[in-house]
């Protein structure tokens, strides 16, 4: 076999014979020649095999006349356009598809037209440009996708093959062509594109309004005549509101906004009532819309389907339907793209739903729902600015609830959870909507109260208005309580300028509420700036203090009472000021917790303890213990065991030798990471001990599951021994309790000869204390432990 182009109708010489009849005829017409083609190869097998089986059926001598009779049937059976022209694009054979489409009934009707007597010459134009390609190239053209001229009341898609037609000599003197309708296979790539788009449009955000009009739309021009509607289920899941319907009556989707969800409120609200697809074949005459015929009627929609939208989890969120003018049910390809959309709806909604509730999150508090530290910050700027403009008044509150941490651990921390639900409700209820409550933290709110006249009496009275809702009776956990709150107060623009000197000035009025006794109110004065200006200042000199590594260790030395030997030492902190001297930690450190500053602070001591006990011990010294307390915050850092792990490696210090001190309070924030945390650092080899046992709040239950060495008798309860009997019984019991829970006993503030004789007698393993030495330099400390 050759070429495609010597193929192409080079197939049997009974087709052949055909065309050249009509060849003749068109010749004695208008002189002209034709040309050939062929579409494909299964055109050419088809019309071989036929061949042969006429051949077969009737023998060689059968005449030419009925081969070209089974010829003719084979390819008017055929759907597709198959089709010779000249080379002037005049029509010399059809089949009868080809025929029939062009709106004639017989071949002869259409033989010597051309395409532009048929159709108009801005559709011919493009396929006449191929044909004359195709005859001055002598290349065929495959596969080539065009549009239909005969549209059958739809947009029609053509895939078109052409090929030159050659005569014996090889001279090309015409076209042959194979048209097929390929208009559902272009909707379903259209539709498979539409979807990508719409696909695309969610995972960019689109507004939903818009997303759903694109999806209507591209609907809608799948289904010529259909009419597209969302509608969204209302936040109380009791009522429909428009979503999107941009070829529905405007005045109809105004008229159903809002309309109750019910098992008989047409189409959309009965399917959403149901949470199942509503389809209504006669809207004029199905009982589900009989309150609503009157509205829709004058439109002339007959039939109604739709479907509920849902989520993920099968929630309903809307509904998706499709209206007609005409009476009927669905079809399978509409019930398709029912689906489809609804689907795609429920993918937009959702997704945007996430999307809030993201960016609700980023900005509000999980617990009260109220707005937090970073939407307030946005928000209090633009507050400031107006109040500017206007010559207003912007109040700032700062407050905290008094013994809220009391509440949490009598009644426990669902309880406290809830209190401040009720508290940021109270208040809520007590402000404008232009006004702002935010929870900082904790039990810590700040107040916003904008557009407010400059008149401190009526700031006062506003804010001790939601302090005494505060204080209203409530019951938490079965129990009848009260709550108070500290409040301090600053105004705009008496108090400061920007909103971090509002704040500063308003949490030193709330020290100064919670100072003078809790449960009042404080607004900011000059005594307050004064101090506030100085806590300033200390919070730079302690930063400087961090970075020029002004803080030094004292050590107070631990002795064994049975055998009288120094085992360990208590490392201390002290700040060197270049100007002030040795200042206690009791001056500096509440400021160093309350900032943040504890943590590299706390690095530093465990580091510095570290390599001065590894420097005594690679001095000959006998090898001690070095105890180390650790703040809460160093404690809830993530990375704590592994920094505590990182410090030992690096100063060489061995596990063992080192004691960290945990405060009840500490470990009874969050027991469960607590005990956690304890179990990760007795892996690495390190002792633990409880500090100031007694002073804090532990059950024995949470005790016994405690990974320690031992508990530490704060002094308090040793000051008074002997003169106090309380303070006896309370130290007798401790001791007592730790043997029994196999721990280890010290006690601290230890001072005098009666109180080592009771406490030896009491059974106490260790003391520390001014009797063996106040805390010294790491020098003088060496002349303790070597003497």
């Amino acid at each position: 076999m050759g070429n495609r182009e010597e193929t192409a109708w080079t197939v049997h010489p009974s087709l052949e014979a055909c065309l050249t009849k009509s060849l003749d005829r068109h010749r004695r017409d208008s002189g002209s020649r034709i040309a050939s083609n062929d579409d494909t190869q299964r055109l050419i097998a088809a019309s071989q095999r036929l061949a042969a089986e006429v051949s077969r059926k009737f023998g060689p001598e059968t005449d030419i006349a009925d081969r070209h009779y089974w010829l003719e049937t084979m390819v008017n059976h055929i759907p597709d356009y198959i089709y010779a022209k000249d080379l002037e694009g005049r029509f010399l054979i059809a089949n009868r598809a080809t025929v029939a489409d062009n709106g004639f009934a017989e071949m002869r009707d259409l033989i010597g037209k051309t395409d532009y007597d048929l159709h108009p010459s801005e559709l011919v134009d493009h396929m006449a440009a191929a044909e004359r390609q195709v005859i001055e190239t002598g290349q065929p053209i495959f596969g080539m996708e065009e549009r239909a001229f005969v549209g059958k009341g739809y947009e029609r898609w053509l895939m078109t093959s052409k090929v030159p037609l050659r005569n014996k000599q090889g001279a090309t003197i015409g076209i042959v062509g194979v048209s097929r309708d390929i208009t559902d296979r272009k909707k379903a790539e259209r539709l498979l594109v539409g979807q990508a788009r719409l696909l695309e449009l969610i995972a960019t955000s689109t507004p939903l309004a818009d997303f759903f009009n694109e999806l209507i739309l591209m609907i809608e021009a799948h289904l010529p005549g259909i009419i597209g509607s969302i509608l969204l289920l209302s936040p109380d899941g009791k009522h429909l509101l428009t979503g999107a319907a941009p070829g529905l009556d405007e005045a109809y989707c105004a008229a159903i906004h809002g309309i109750a969800i019910g098992p008989k409120v047409g189409s959309c609200g009965t399917a959403a009532w149901r949470g199942e697809p509503v389809v209504v074949a006669d809207i004029l005459s199905d009982p589900l819309w009989e309150e609503y015929v009157t509205l829709i009627e004058p439109l002339g929609y007959r039939s109604c389907w739709s479907t509920p939208i849902r989520s993920y989890q099968g929630q309903v969120l809307g509904t998706f339907a499709l209206y007609s003018h005409e009476v009927g049910v669905p079809s399978a390809e509409q019930s398709d793209l029912i689906s489809m959309a609804a689907h795609l709806a429920g993918i937009a909604i959702e997704r945007r739903q996430s999307e809030e509730r993201i960016q609700f999150m980023a900005h509000h508090d999980a617990l009260t729902g109220l707005p937090n530290r970073v939407l307030f910050d946005e928000r209090v700027a633009s507050a400031l600015q107006q109040a500017r403009v206007t010559g207003q008044w912007v109040a700032l509150a700062f407050l905290d609830l008094d013994n809220f941490k009391l509440i949490n651990d009598t009644l426990g921390h669902n309880a406290g959870d809830e209190l401040l639900r009720v508290v940021a409700g109270r208040m809520l209820a007590c402000v404008r909507k232009s006004d702002m409550i935010v929870r900082v933290g904790g039990d810590e709110f700040i107040i916003l109260l904008n557009g407010l006249p400059p008149d401190s009496g009526i700031v006062l009275s506003r804010l001790e208005d939601i302090r005494a809702a505060i204080g209203a009776p409530l019951v938490l956990g079965g129990r009848s309580l009260q709550v108070s709150c500290s409040m301090g107060v600053v105004c705009y623009p008496d108090h400061g300028e920007t909103a971090t000197e509002l704040l500063a000035n308003a949490d030193s009025a709330m020290y100064r509420a919670k100072e003078a006794g809790r449960n009042n109110l404080q607004v900011f004065d000059a005594e307050m700036a004064a101090k506030a200006h100085q806590k300033l200042l200390r919070h730079e000199e302690l930063r400087d203090a961090v970075t020029r590594e002004e803080f030094v260790l004292h050590y107070q030395p631990q002795m064994n009472l049975k055998t009288g030997r120094i085992f360990a030492a208590e490392s201390l902190l002290r700040w060197q000021h270049p100007e002030r001297g040795m200042i206690s930690p009791g001056e500096f450190i509440p400021l160093a917790e309350e900032t943040g500053l504890i943590v590299p602070i706390g690095d530093w001591v465990l580091n510095e303890a570290c390599r001065q006990n590894k420097a005594w011990q690679d001095a000959g010294l006998p090898p001690i213990v070095v105890s180390v307390n650790v703040s809460a915050r160093q404690f809830k850092e993530r990375n704590w065991v592994a920094r505590v792990a990182e410090v030992l490696e690096e100063t060489g210090l061995e596990p063992r030798f080192l004691e960290l001190e945990l405060t009840e309070s500490l470990i009874m924030q969050d027991v469960g990471t607590a005990v956690a945390t304890m179990h990760e650092l007795e892996a690495l080899g390190v002792h633990l001990a409880i500090d100031d046992f007694g002073t804090g709040y532990s059950s024995l239950s949470a005790l016994k599951s405690f990974p320690v060495r031992r508990l530490k008798i704060d002094r308090s309860f040793v000051q008074d021994i002997p003169r106090d009997a309380d303070d006896m019984a309370i130290t007798g019991a401790i001791i007592s309790l730790a043997q029994k829970l196999q721990m280890q006993v010290i006690a601290e503030g230890v001072e005098t000869q009666e109180q080592v004789d009771f406490l030896r007698a009491s059974g106490c393993d260790d003391i520390q204390g001014y009797f063996i030495s106040r805390p010294v330099g790491a020098a003088a400390f060496v002349a303790l432990l070597a003497g």
